[in-house]
């Protein structure tokens, strides 16, 4: 039995929003993504309020997540949509 079919696994990662560190405790990944920092996340990054005519700008933190991918692919020297061709 010969594998025909080499599926890649590819991990996505993403971080979440900047938001005060006090508030980042609730912060969820978007769905299918799981949490890989935890707490208040990593302090590396600032977000921004806007104050009548002023900009302030404040370190916050954020959490990063990631999402395991399969991406089907054809071993080498295979091809086609079954991976059947050689």
């Amino acid at each position: 039995q010969v594998k025909k079919k080499c599926d890649q696994k590819l991990l996505i990662r993403m971080k979440t929003k900047c938001v005060p560190c006090s508030l980042n405790l609730d912060t969820q990944c978007p769905a299918g993504y799981t949490k890989i920092t935890n707490g208040t996340g990593t302090p590396d990054c600032r977000y921004y309020l806007e104050i009548k005519t002023h900009t302030l700008s404040f370190p916050g933190c954020r959490h990063r997540c990631v999402k395991e991918f399969e991406q089907p692919e054809c071993c080498q020297g295979h091809w086609g949509p079954d991976c059947m061709g050689k």
